[in-house]
């Protein structure tokens, strides 16, 4: 049986972990606002953050591949590369190589490319975003493959980020005036559309349990995602953030149309900050 034939599954699992939603606030004013600018704090040239991806069906949990993430620092942006493959022993019921990279101005932390290409099972997609921040568009090739993808214009929000920008502006926020319970609207652009997230701020949870890695002290932040095909109604993700100057997400939890998907950081190298949330 192809247990992960559920539609986008994988897209699910790793868009889990990208899309740690950021605390920017979206006004819609004609120009940027100074709070959509955020200066690096959090992470350097170099940083790799490897996850696996798991997922669960009849109270069975399976390893089903992982998730990598390597940073590179330029003169003027930051790249990010991010892999998502299933293991070659998966492969067989549902193989997956996903890709996603993105472009991100040195001075705001605000995307100035993206590109996503998918490649689960027979399905295909090719999303490749050209933001210009300065005047609130943006212009999107979107199909298939690259060479069927159809160029759009699209009108965007102020501090518009994509799933990949977004984690690197959170991991840059502070987070110690917030109060458990607060709310925060967040919109990110991808496929074509601007989609709005719920966050929710929880609080902190001190020696949490990271299988493989040990105990921390973390944030916990609950975004509350679109319904659809591959999320419940009323979906709410839960996701444990390093609780130090790097923010690093340790542990993400979504139930799915069917079954539950959790990706746990396995390895983080060459890391800005000391690792101060980690419990000996």
């Amino acid at each position: 049986m192809n247990i992960l034939k559920t539609k986008r599954t994988w897209l699910l699992l790793t868009g889990v972990m990208l899309s740690v939603v950021s605390f920017l606030a979206f006004t819609g004013k004609s120009e940027i606002n100074d709070e959509c600018y955020k200066t690096n704090t959090s992470f350097k040239n170099g940083e790799t953050l490897v996850y696996k991806v798991y997922y669960n069906w009849q109270f069975v949990w399976l390893s089903a591949g992982e998730v990598t993430m390597n940073l590179r620092e330029n003169a003027d942006s930051y790249e990010v590369r991010v892999y998502g493959n299933t293991y070659e022993s998966y492969d067989y019921f549902f193989k997956v190589r996903d890709y996603f990279y993105t472009k991100i101005d040195k001075q705001t932390l605000l995307p100035k490319n993206f590109v996503r290409i998918i490649q689960e099972g027979d399905y295909r997609l090719y999303d490749s975003i050209a933001f210009q921040q300065n005047t609130l568009s943006a212009i999107s090739f979107h199909g298939k493959s690259k060479e069927t993808a159809v160029k759009k214009q699209f009108a965007l929000n102020e501090c518009m980020h994509d799933l990949v920008s977004i984690l690197y502006s959170l991991r840059n926020t502070d987070t110690k005036t917030l109060v458990p319970g607060t709310q925060l609207p967040v919109k990110v652009f991808f496929d074509k559309e601007i989609y709005p997230v719920k966050l929710i701020y929880r609080g902190k949870e001190k020696n949490k349990k990271i299988r493989g890695l040990g105990n921390f002290n973390t944030l916990q932040i609950s975004p509350f995602m679109v319904a659809g095909t591959v999320f419940k109604n009323s979906t709410e993700m839960k996701i444990w953030v390093s609780d130090d100057n790097n923010k690093i997400p340790l542990l993400i939890e979504s139930p799915l149309s069917v079954g539950t998907g959790k990706a746990i950081l396995k390895s983080y190298t060459n890391l800005r900050n000391s690792v101060t949330s980690k419990v000996n």
